[in-house]
């Protein structure tokens, strides 16, 4: 077959005459929209609060958030928690999200140091023991959902009454799972507390959107930490239609838009991040 040469990026593009095809066009040809998109995920002079900030998925948003030009507070059950904000330049703070007085605090530390809240990322989460229904156990499924799901609550709703006094919206980001989206049946208490939390974010993301609070989930797939040994890497990894396990960053980089002011359209949306698992 012969190459088929385009005079300008502009011939890359559908329906380019008008529009998002239009603006798609000028973005590959250089035009001052270019410049714009440089900018894409542009936090400078926002706060952000992350919840479980301290490993995994929070740390990996934390470090981009400041990255991109965000004050940021970290929150975290781990006694690390203060050592690792020194380290990344953020702030601190230890708190355990199922408690309500914990996580109050932890917003009134991020507005008295740095003057307001304009982000929140409720991160923290725990697997729980594999139990399906008929040999699962209070202690377990409390455990799992005061953490899981009613921690996330918890954190949304001090961050909520923040941003609504402030008056001037502001974005969260829920961390949910593919197994929010589809069963994981040995599992009961983490599925049912990650749906619970897509669908709390439906809920949150259309209830205050009016007063231009955004609320959404990101439902991602295994991701590749160092809680997973080589072993089940390799059986988690034939789990996804791509083969591997997600990084960390990746699942950073999706979070990071969508507190972002590129994402002002978005709310009440749960985005799978899982390599293809829940599309099959």
């Amino acid at each position: 077959m012969a190459e088929v040469e385009f005079e300008s990026p502009e011939e890359l593009v559908h329906d380019n005459a008008s529009g998002l095809g239009l603006e798609a066009a000028k973005v590959l040809a250089g035009s001052p929209v270019a410049t714009q998109s440089a900018l894409l995920g542009d936090l400078t002079d926002k706060v952000a609060l992350i919840t479980g900030g301290a490993s995994g998925l929070g740390l990996a948003a934390a470090k981009l958030f400041i990255a991109n030009g965000a004050q940021v507070v970290i929150a975290d059950y781990s006694p690390k928690v203060l050592d690792v904000a020194k380290e990344i330049g953020a702030t601190g703070v230890r708190a355990n999200v199922a408690k309500e007085e914990d996580v109050q605090a932890a917003v009134k530390l991020a507005v008295d140091t740095y003057g307001k809240l304009d982000i929140c990322v409720a991160s923290a989460g725990i697997g729980g023991d594999n139990n399906p229904v008929a040999t699962e156990t209070l202690e377990n499924w409390n455990k799992v959902n005061g953490v899981d799901f009613t921690g996330v609550m918890i954190t949304d709703k001090w961050a909520i009454k923040q941003m609504l006094k402030q008056g001037t919206g502001g974005a969260i980001v829920n961390l949910a799972s593919m197994f929010g989206l589809v069963a994981v049946p040995n599992n009961v208490a983490y599925s049912a507390s990650k749906g619970g939390v897509v669908q709390m974010t439906r809920a949150a993301g259309t209830m205050y959107a009016p007063e231009g609070i955004r609320v959404n989930a990101v439902c991602p797939g295994v991701i590749k930490t160092p809680l997973i040994d080589e072993e089940n890497r390799k059986l988690y990894s034939e789990l996804h239609p791509m083969k591997r396990l997600g990084e960390a960053e990746e699942v950073a980089k999706l979070i990071n838009f969508l507190v972002s002011d590129d994402a002002q359209f978005i709310t009440g949306a749960a985005i799978a991040i899982d390599g293809g698992y829940t599309a099959v």
